[in-house]
C-alpha cells in the first residue's frame, strides 16, 4: 500500500487539487473534454492579447501531414504572463533569488527590475538586427542574465536555443549550424564549484566554421581578459540601455525555443516548443505538482541548459508570479552541506533536484544535512531519472525529517513539463514510483506490437492523447520527429521508456529502451560517444552501453577494440569525449575487447553488451548465431590486451 499520505500544511494553495478524490474528479473531466479543460486552464493562467476559442487541432494518427496545434487562434506574448502582469499585482516581489558560486554571493531581483532588464535586452537584440523567427544561441552559466536573455528573445519573437555550458565547441558548433543562429549570447567565464569555465573562448572556437553567426553578446561575470573580435563582439552592459519595450504579439503556435536532446543516432534533435501550449502547461504543472503558494521560495537547482531549467526555473515559476532560485554552483561546494545551508539562509519551501545529487550527498552522511535548519521545507522533488527507494527514503527521512511531501516527477524534453508525478497535497506516495499521471495525460502500457496491457504489467510507456506542452517538431526535420515518436506504435506517442504498473495503478519507470543514456539526468546518445571514440587513432571500434551506477543512475560503459598492434590510452578516450561532446560526457568503465558481438549482417548486439556490463554475463542466451560467438566468451571473461 502507499507509503505516505501527505497532508496540507496550511491553506491558501494555488492548486485546486487538495486530495485524491478531487484528483480523480479533475482527471475524469480532463479525459472527457480535453479541449474544454485546457482552454479553461489557459484562460485562467495566461495573459492573452486574444483569447483562444479552439483547443487541439490534429491527432496522433496524422502528425506528418497535419502537425499538432493548440489554441491556434490565440495571440499573446508569454513575457506579459511572466513579467508585465505582475507589475500590477506585486512589482517588488522577488522574482529571481540568485545564489552564486560562493556561499552568500547573492542577488535579489524583483519583478519590476527583471521587467526593466528584459526590456533593455529585447531592445539590444533588436538593435543587433534580430527579428521575429530568427534564432539566438544562449551559451551561459547559471546567472540571472541567462533567464533575461531567454525572456528577451521571447519578447521580440526570436527563437532561443539554450546550450548547456558544459558542451564542447564542436557540440556548440553543430547546434549553431543546425538552427542557423545569427547571434550568440555568452559570458566571459562561468564559475562552478570554484572553477572557471571558459565560455567565451569555447564560443569563439565554435564560431570558426559555423558560418552564420554575425554578433556575439557577452556578459561580464568573472572580469577575466578574453579575446575580442571587433565589430562582432559586444558587451552586455554596454548594449543594454533603453528599458521601454512593447512586447511583440505572436501566434500561439509561434516557436518559443529549440532545445537539443540526444537521440539514438549521432545527430542531436532540435525539439521545438511553441508559445501558447508550452506556457499553459508549464504554469499549470508547476502550480499543481508543487502545491505552489504565494509566499513560497521555490528552488529548482537544475541548469537552464536543460528542459528542467526552462520549465521549472524560468517559465513556469515566473508565469505563476513565484520567487524562483537560480543556483550557480554545485551541491558539494564548498562541502556537501551547500544545499541545506542555502535552504536555511533563504528559507526555501520547495526544493527540486536530481536523484544523482541525492545519492551523492547521502554517501557523505547525514551530518552535512542536520547541521542546518530545514524547517522551512514543505515539498521535496526529484527530476531527471528514476529515484531508487533507498535514496528516496534518505531524502524523505533525513532531509525532509519525515514531514515533507515528495514528488518524484517523470517527464521529458519532449513532454515540455511534468507528466506523471504525485501532486504534493493529494497523492499517497511509494518510494521509487512516479505514481499517477497528471490530469490531461493519458498514458498506456503497450507490447512491442502496440497491444495494450491492462492492469498490472510491464511494457512500453506510451501516451494516447495530445497535451499542450508537448514538442511540435524537430527543427528542420519533421519526418524525423514523426518517425522517432509516432513510428513505433502508430497513433500513439512512444516515450522511449519502459515502465511497469502495479495493482494500485502506480507507474514505475524502468529506463530507456533505446540507445539513449540517462547519466545524472543528462540524456546522451550512445552514438555520440561511439562517434567521439572512433576519432582516437588507436581505436578500431567502440561500442557504448549504459549500466546501473550507484550515484549517477546510469553509467557509461565502453567496449574498445584497439587497432592492430596498438594500445589504447584511457586518457585519450576521455579527452575525445570531452572535446566532442562536453565535460559532462565521461566514460565510467572501459573494457578492452578483441572484437564486438555482431550478427552476420554486421549489427552490433548491444543487448549482449548491456547484460555483461550489468554483471549478467550468465544470462546471455543463445549466441551461436553470431558471426563469431567466441568474441562473447572473451568479453564475458574480461578480455585483457
Amino acid at each position: 500500500m502507499p507509503y505516505v499520505v501527505p497532508r496540507r500544511v496550511s491553506e491558501g494553495a494555488v492548486t485546486e487539487i487538495s486530495n485524491l478524490n478531487r484528483y480523480r474528479e479533475v482527471c475524469a473531466a480532463a479525459a472527457n473534454d480535453p479541449n474544454g479543460f485546457w482552454l479553461a486552464q489557459s484562460r485562467e493562467r495566461i495573459q492573452w492579447r486574444k483569447e483562444p476559442s479552439i483547443g487541439l487541432m490534429g491527432n496522433f494518427h496524422d502528425v506528418l501531414e497535419n502537425p499538432l496545434s493548440w489554441f491556434g487562434d490565440g495571440r499573446l506574448n508569454i513575457t506579459e504572463s511572466c513579467l508585465d502582469r505582475h507589475l500590477i499585482t506585486d512589482p517588488q516581489k522577488t522574482a529571481i533569488l540568485w545564489e552564486g558560486d560562493e556561499p552568500g554571493d547573492q542577488r535579489k531581483i524583483s519583478y519590476a527590475e527583471l521587467h526593466r532588464e528584459v526590456c533593455k535586452a529585447a531592445n539590444a537584440l533588436h538593435e543587433l538586427g534580430i527579428r521575429k523567427g530568427e534564432r539566438v544561441i544562449i551559451y551561459m552559466g547559471m546567472v540571472p542574465e541567462a533567464a533575461m536573455a531567454m525572456l528577451a528573445c521571447a519578447r521580440i519573437g526570436a527563437i532561443h536555443s539554450v546550450v548547456f555550458g558544459g558542451f564542447s565547441a564542436e557540440a556548440l558548433r553543430d547546434r549553431i549550424r543546425d538552427c542557423g543562429a545569427e547571434l550568440i549570447i555568452t559570458q566571459d567565464e562561468g564559475l562552478r564549484g570554484g572553477k572557471k569555465i571558459p565560455l567565451k573562448a569555447t564560443a569563439d572556437e565554435a564560431c570558426q566554421g559555423a558560418g552564420t553567426v554575425k554578433k556575439m553578446l557577452v556578459f561580464r561575470r568573472s572580469g577575466a581578459d578574453v579575446a575580442w573580435n571587433e565589430p562582432r563582439d559586444i558587451w552586455w552592459h554596454e548594449a543594454l540601455q533603453n528599458d521601454t519595450h512593447q512586447a511583440v504579439e505572436l501566434e500561439a503556435e509561434h516557436p518559443l525555443f529549440i532545445l537539443y536532446t540526444s537521440g539514438s543516432t549521432g545527430r542531436p534533435k532540435g525539439l521545438v516548443h511553441t508559445c501558447g501550449g508550452y506556457i499553459t502547461y508549464a504554469s499549470y504543472t508547476h502550480a499543481t505538482v508543487f502545491d505552489l503558494r504565494p509566499d513560497d521560495v521555490y528552488a529548482c537547482v537544475a541548469d537552464v541548459g536543460w528542459i528542467t531549467g526552462h520549465t521549472y526555473i524560468v517559465y513556469g515559476p515566473l508565469a505563476n508570479g513565484a520567487t524562483t532560485v537560480m543556483f550557480e554552483s554545485i551541491p558539494t561546494y564548498p562541502d556537501a552541506g551547500r544545499y541545506w545551508d542555502m535552504v536555511e539562509r533563504h528559507k526555501i519551501t520547495i526544493f527540486y533536484t536530481a536523484p544523482t545529487a541525492i545519492r551523492a550527498l547521502a554517501a557523505q552522511g547525514g551530518e552535512y544535512v542536520t547541521r542546518y535548519d530545514r524547517s522551512s521545507l514543505r515539498v521535496l522533488g526529484t527530476v531527471g531519472e528514476p529515484i531508487n527507494p533507498e535514496a528516496w527514503e534518505w531524502y524523505y527521512k533525513v532531509v525532509g525529517e519525515g514531514r515533507c511531501n515528495i514528488v518524484d516527477t517523470w517527464w521529458q524534453t519532449e513532454t515540455g513539463g511534468i507528466a506523471i508525478s504525485p501532486i504534493a497535497p493529494a497523492t499517497p506516495t511509494e518510494p521509487g514510483s512516479a505514481t499517477l499521471p497528471l490530469p490531461g495525460i493519458l498514458p498506456s502500457l503497450r507490447e512491442a506490437d502496440g497491444k495494450i496491457i491492462r492492469g498490472p504489467g510491464q511494457g512500453f510507456l506510451c501516451i494516447d492523447h495530445p497535451w499542450p506542452g508537448q514538442a511540435r517538431t524537430v527543427w528542420g526535420d519533421h519526418e524525423r520527429f514523426v518517425s522517432t515518436y509516432f513510428g513505433h506504435i502508430p497513433g500513439l506517442y512512444f516515450t522511449g521508456d519502459g515502465c511497469r504498473r502495479n495493482e494500485h495503478g502506480y507507474y514505475w519507470i524502468t529506463g530507456r529502451v533505446d540507445d539513449v543514456l540517462n547519466v545524472s539526468g543528462h540524456r546522451m546518445g550512445t552514438a555520440e560517444f561511439e562517434s567521439a571514440l572512433a576519432t582516437v587513432n588507436t581505436v578500431a571500434e567502440a561500442a557504448v552501453v549504459g549500466y546501473p551506477h550507484p550515484v549517477k543512475g546510469q553509467g557509461v560503459y565502453a567496449y574498445i577494440v584497439a587497432q592492430s598492434g596498438e594500445e589504447v590510452d584511457e586518457a585519450d578516450l576521455h579527452a575525445a569525449c570531452r572535446e566532442q561532446i562536453g565535460s559532462h560526457a565521461r566514460i565510467d568503465k572501459v573494457q578492452p575487447v578483441p572484437g564486438l558481438p555482431k550478427t552476420r549482417s554486421g549489427k552490433v548486439m548491444r543487448r549482449i553488451l548491456r547484460k555483461i556490463a550489468e554483471g549478467k554475463g550468465d544470462e546471455l542466451g543463445d549466441v551461436s548465431t553470431l558471426a563469431d560467438p567466441s568474441v562473447v566468451e572473451a568479453i564475458r571473461r574480461g578480455f585483457k590486451v
